[in-house]
């Protein structure tokens, strides 16, 4: 085996270092050829009646890559709520910076060169970038996601995604108003269950708020992810948790897993609701999206995998009822039942949500084309929430860059 050891990159993503075998490169063709989900979970056929077009969704994160081969032209506007990033949302901030990108692309990815590069589930939407941290900013996490919600939909979002958790179940009077504007002007709000494999064995808030489509995450057979989902009766449907790939900000590509991706997934997907019925409003697309999932109990909605299996196509073009109020509740309502004699100076009672913590970030190797590598030891990587334990893959045109990460989440 030959391998060319490099220097470590500052500011690069902080990897461990145990290389993988590859018998042949994995150019950017083959990332589209990993994406299993596609025809899995019935989104290739829903693009025969809706690609997205027209709709727009908000990823609140740590910023998108616009520049990204498989990015450009999907970013609508941006900004940043952190106080550190860029006013348009567009540089990645923070640590694990590239998690924003890596969301965006399993969303609104429209891939390069016809069938090369990351396609999301809904590649002719378009995207508001709000960008965030969780170390370094100036303004607390909190405080950050209740802006960047409410700059959401005043910017015209259709749909919000959050691939984050707070850790608890309970969420600060701020984020009552925030989602509560949201649920007013008509926005489907999609967010990650979290990851059992990084402590997070229940749903936390966002995902435990009323009305929001909580997404859960199942292996490639379907079977609920032993690390890269948490359990809760707010699940609304599960989604492709592992075995996942995304852009990478520079033109580059990463293997992960973990819920941080299906929520992605799955928010395409309601986008791809949203274009085929633009006069539906949020709570009739839940529906639709609920209703239309395969269930994988007899029980459903059941805690651990909610209404059950997302299912694109059936959600775009089965014949679905129309209800009046949105299945998964109302904050709107829950704030009238709970948060009597609550102030509005009562904003973040509970505690922040929990940063992530980062080792200084080390490229270690790089494998050639036909060269394998063998493993060596492991060092802890800790960000944003959404991740699970999982292998990373860099990929660059032309070059192959293989990295193993062990990962922890906020959650």
């Amino acid at each position: 085996m030959s391998r060319r050891v490099i220097r470590p990159v500052v500011g690069a993503l902080a990897l461990a270092t145990l290389l993988v075998p590859l018998s042949t490169p994995a150019f950017a063709d083959e990332i589209r050829d990993r994406q299993y989900w596609l025809a899995d979970y019935g989104i290739e056929d829903a693009w025969d009646i809706t690609r997205g077009a027209g709709v727009t969704i908000a990823i609140i994160d740590t910023g998108v890559d616009a520049s990204h081969q498989d990015l450009e032209g999907t970013v609508r506007a941006g900004t940043d709520v952190s106080g550190i990033g860029a006013a348009d949302g567009q540089v990645p901030v923070g640590p694990a910076s590239e998690h924003g990108t890596m969301v965006a692309s399993l969303a609104v990815g429209r891939g390069h060169d016809d069938d090369a590069g990351v396609i999301g589930s809904a590649p002719e939407a378009t995207i508001l970038s709000v960008s965030m941290s969780f170390q370094g900013a100036t303004v607390p996490a909190d405080e950050q996601i209740a802006n960047a919600v409410s700059w959401a939909v005043d910017n015209g979002a259709d749909v919000i995604s959050l691939s984050l958790t707070r850790n608890t179940r309970e969420w600060p009077v701020s984020w009552d108003k925030a989602f509560g504007y949201a649920e007013q002007n008509d926005v489907v709000v999609v967010a990650a269950a979290g990851n059992r494999s990084s402590g997070t064995e229940i749903v936390g808030a966002p995902a435990t708020m009323p009305g929001v489509l909580t997404v859960g995450g199942v292996d490639r057979s379907g079977t609920a992810s032993a690390t890269a989902s948490s359990q809760g009766i707010t699940i609304g449907v599960m989604a492709p948790s592992e075995d996942l790939v995304g852009a990478y900000p520079g033109g580059s590509y990463a293997e992960w897993a973990g819920t941080s991706g299906a929520t992605p997934i799955v928010a395409g997907i309601v986008a791809l609701v949203r274009s085929a019925y633009p006069s539906m409003d949020a709570a009739n697309v839940i529906n639709r999206i609920l209703a239309t999932a395969t269930p994988v109990t007899g029980a459903v909605p059941d805690p651990l995998y909610g209404y059950g299996l997302i299912d694109a196509y059936a959600a775009v073009s089965a014949d679905v009822p129309l209800v009046r109020d949105n299945p998964l509740g109302s904050i709107a309502e829950w704030v009238v039942v709970y948060r009597r004699g609550d102030s509005d100076e009562v904003l973040y009672p509970l505690g922040p949500i929990e940063p992530p913590q980062l080792d200084p970030p080390t490229r270690i190797g790089e494998i050639p084309q036909e060269s394998a590598a063998s493993p060596t030891d492991m060092i802890p990587l800790y960000m944003v929430a959404g991740l699970s334990a999982a292998m990373v893959l860099i990929v660059s045109v032309g070059a192959v860059t293989v990295f193993r990460v062990s990962r922890k989440p906020l959650d």
